[in-house]
């Protein structure tokens, strides 16, 4: 009987050993699946981490490519509005340039326009009007109005400009195109000091002043009456204007 317990004892105490090494080497197994997992888990954390700081990168890289691409279509932008600038400053410059080569006309001399005089349609003839034409086959600037002496050059009464018909620019004729000036001759009165003018003088502007020489006017058909305190002229002008040229 003794013998049967001390088996007993001996049965229990070995198998309490063996679950004892089995708890060990279970606890060994679980520490390193813990391990490994814990591993696995920081791997995948790490990976993750790196995933994301990589998909960050690549997204800052996007982020970064378009805004790059931005600028390159700002810069597009600046440059296509720059050359856009650029033509039109040159296209405002050749126009400008157009406009000053123009102004850069020479003055006309006498020699270079034809000038005729046409009475006004009224009745008694108060009006006349003279108009130039560029024959010089070349453009030139005809300046400020026409130096009139209904007489001869050197005693004649100067014949004064009206102000308010002064252009706002200069006269620049082409070759072949007329500039009109309206004169006034008389005031149509029966008992004026007029004297009858079948021919009269008209000179031109020069930059520094009247230019030398000038042109014989042949007066229409049965002369003018003239009263030269009442004699007025207008500026050149492209064409008479309403206001601007009645007086």
């Amino acid at each position: 009987m003794r013998h049967h317990r001390k088996n007993t004892v001996l049965a229990a105490a070995a198998i309490a050993a063996l679950s004892l090494g089995l708890t060990a080497c279970g606890g060994d197994d679980g520490a390193t699946g813990a391990k490994d997992a814990g591993s696995a888990s920081a791997s995948q954390t790490s990976g993750g981490t790196a995933d994301s700081g990589t998909a960050a990168g690549g997204a800052g890289d996007q982020t970064a490519a378009k805004n790059g691409s931005g600028s390159g279509s700002a810069g597009g932008s600046t440059a296509t509005s720059g050359g856009g600038s650029a033509s039109g400053d040159s296209g405002s410059t050749g126009s400008t340039g157009g406009s000053k080569t123009s102004a850069k006309a020479p003055a006309c001399a006498f020699g270079d326009v034809r000038i005729t005089a046409k009475k006004a349609d009224e009745v008694p003839t108060e009006h006349i009007v003279l108009t130039a034409t560029n024959t010089s086959g070349r453009s030139c600037t005809l300046l400020q109005y026409p130096l009139i002496a209904f007489g001869p050059v050197q005693t004649a009464k100067d014949v004064p400009a009206v102000a308010k018909s002064k252009p706002s620019a200069a006269i620049v004729l082409k070759a072949g195109e007329p500039a009109y000036a309206n004169v006034r001759v008389a005031l149509g009165g029966v008992h004026e000091d007029n004297k009858v003018v079948n021919e009269f003088n008209v000179n031109l502007f020069a930059a520094d002043g009247p230019a030398e020489g000038s042109v014989v006017v042949k007066a229409p058909a049965g002369g003018l009456a003239v009263d030269e305190a009442a004699a007025k002229t207008g500026y050149w002008t492209y064409e008479l204007r309403n206001g601007a040229d009645e007086f």
